[in-house]
């Protein structure tokens, strides 16, 4: 049991504040546009390259006299450029493989998709669950949020004062936490991170382990009524958990589905780029010239290069914003995959 009276180290509501992460940097992995991500760094190793270049004591046309740097790098990079588009059909082969399937399989993934929705409308007392994934999330969370305020409406009337304070905190707090999602939720479209991002703001975890321990702790103080309310509100809560994986699931494919495209139409210039770099740069003496003080070869060296990195910084924009989703959310349910105090304020006596 626990020995500070509830308020041991809640976690927040936010996944900001859960991550312990910095707004720039919680920015850059997850909600910056990935166009813009692949961007910044390419522009930076642009600007170092070309400032390296300008200084370096050996410059680059005296090199390419003597060896053959400029060669050997855009050979390199064609090489990477087609391993990458191989390493495209395989994401895609992965993410088909998922939609691939007899018949049979198809009817259980139909079956079991109806299922659930049709517990979701009898769980939120509705005709039916909204087909659309963001009004789909809100439902549920709007539902939470108004079990949880007639949970806060019963707390007024128990009996036992640290129940009723119990009760009271974590029904406005859970409250609170479902209409800000719910309200970050409307009118989001699925396709973009709006979407997940606010059901990653939603800590049902949480709040599952807290009302399951309330009960616990005051099983025999609250009331019949209010016991049933809070069994109602756990059993919406449960209803979260996969949904928001589902739709955690069909983001991760659409991006890997974005990321495909996106490699494969870059893929063409760069490795356009590449070759003609091997082809046509072999001899420096067909650039001359300078430009803002620095080396024709330079600045077309280094273009050339940030040109053909192109498909590969598309990549780690976004397997970044793809990892990251994955590790905050490896658990399902009441799980805190995160280092945390709390085995300091626990009595398990």
């Amino acid at each position: 049991m626990s020995t500070d009276g509830g308020d041991g180290e809640t976690p927040s509501d936010t996944l900001r504040e859960r991550a312990g992460s910095n707004r720039v940097k919680l920015w850059v992995l997850l909600d910056a546009d990935r166009y813009l991500v692949a961007g910044i760094p390419l522009c930076l190793l642009f600007v170092v390259l070309l400032v390296l270049g300008a200084i370096d004591p050996a410059p680059l046309r005296a090199a390419a006299n003597n060896k053959d740097p400029i060669e050997t790098l855009f050979q390199a990079l064609t090489t990477a450029i087609i391993t990458g588009v191989t390493l495209v059909v395989s994401l895609n082969q992965l993410v088909l493989s998922q939609e691939l399937g007899p018949l049979g399989d198809q009817r259980e993934r139909m079956a079991g998709t109806i299922e659930f929705r049709h517990d979701v409308a009898d769980a939120l007392d509705i005709p039916a669950a909204p087909p659309e994934p963001s009004a789909f999330l809100r439902s549920l969370v709007d539902g939470v949020g108004n079990r949880a305020r007639r949970l806060g409406e019963l707390a007024d009337d128990c009996d036992d004062d640290e129940a009723c304070e119990r009760l009271s905190k974590f029904a406005d707090s859970l409250a609170t936490n479902a209409d800000e999602v719910t309200g970050t939720l409307e009118g989001e479209q699925f396709g973009t991170f709006d979407v997940l991002s606010a059901a990653l703001n939603f800590n049902y975890s949480w709040k599952i382990y807290e009302a399951q321990r309330i009960t616990g702790e005051y099983e025999t103080t609250l009331t019949d009524e209010t016991r049933d309310a809070l069994d109602a509100l756990v059993e919406t809560l449960r209803f979260f958990g996969p949904a928001r994986e589902h739709i955690k699931t069909l983001y991760f494919q659409w991006e890997l589905v974005n990321l495909s495209r996106g490699i494969l139409l870059s893929a063409v210039p760069a490795l356009a780029v590449s070759i003609a770099g091997v082809l046509y740069l072999d001899n420096p003496a067909t650039i001359t010239g300078t430009f803002l003080g620095i080396d024709a070869l330079v600045w077309v060296v280094v273009a050339a290069a940030a040109i053909s990195l192109i498909p590969f910084m598309l990549l780690f924009a976004y397997v970044l914003r793809i990892a990251t989703v994955a590790k905050r959310t490896l658990s399902i349910g009441p799980f805190i995959l995160r280092p945390t105090d709390r085995d300091e304020t626990l009595d398990w006596e």
